[in-house]
C-alpha cells in the first residue's frame, strides 16, 4: 500500500510537469472546412500573401506568429483523385517534397485520421542550399509538418513552417494544429 501512494504521488509530481497544450481558436475557413489557428496567430492580409507565398493560386488563409517567423497556411486547389488511395499518396508527395530541397529529414510520414477524415501527414526538416553564385550562401533550414486531404475534387494542403532551430517550441504547435482541421 505505501508502495502505491509513493508510486501515485509520484506520478502526480511527474504530470505537473507536462508541457501546458497549445490553445487554439478554431477558424471556419469554408463551408465544411474548419482549421484550430494558434492561440497569437493573425492572418496575413492580401498584400503579406502575396509577398510571402506568391502563387498563381494563394491560398485559402494564411496565419503568422507575432514575430513573423511561424506560419500555418491552409491551400485548395483541384484535382483528378477520386476516392484515393492515400498510401499511393503518400509516396508520390513524399517525392514530391524531397524534390523540392536540398535535404529533407523525415520525422514521421503517414496516412492518418483526424475526426474521420483520411490525411497524408509529414513531419520534415527541410534543407535549401545555394551556390550557383560561386560563393555558397548560407543554408536555410525549417520545420515543417504538412497534411493532405482529398475531398470531392478538392486537394486541401495544410502546412506549418517555423525554423529548424526553433522547432522544440514549435513542434507540439504544429501537431495541435494539425489535429485540429475538420473536413466534412
Amino acid at each position: 500500500m505505501r508502495f502505491f501512494s509513493l508510486l501515485l504521488v509520484g506520478a502526480l509530481a511527474l504530470a505537473g510537469f507536462a508541457p501546458p497544450k497549445p490553445r487554439l481558436a478554431t477558424a471556419k475557413l469554408a463551408p465544411g472546412l474548419a482549421v484550430g489557428v494558434p492561440e497569437g496567430f493573425a492572418p496575413l492580409p492580401d498584400d503579406g500573401i502575396a509577398a510571402k507565398y506568391p502563387a498563381a493560386r494563394k491560398p485559402l488563409a494564411v496565419y503568422s506568429s507575432p514575430n513573423g517567423r511561424a506560419d500555418f497556411s491552409v491551400s485548395a486547389r483541384p484535382t483528378d483523385f477520386q476516392a484515393p488511395d492515400y498510401a499511393v499518396l503518400l509516396q508520390i508527395y513524399k517525392s514530391s517534397i524531397q524534390r523540392l530541397y536540398s535535404k529533407v529529414e523525415f520525422l514521421k510520414q503517414e496516412v492518418r485520421q483526424v475526426h474521420g477524415h483520411d490525411f497524408v501527414s509529414f513531419e520534415f526538416v527541410s534543407t535549401v542550399t545555394d551556390s550557383r553564385r560561386g560563393e555558397p550562401l548560407a543554408a536555410i533550414r525549417k520545420y515543417q509538418a504538412v497534411q493532405y486531404a482529398v475531398v470531392k475534387d478538392q486537394l486541401y494542403v495544410f502546412t506549418f513552417d517555423a525554423p529548424a532551430a526553433e522547432q522544440a517550441q514549435w513542434q507540439p504547435v504544429a501537431q495541435a494544429v494539425m489535429g485540429a482541421v475538420v473536413l466534412k
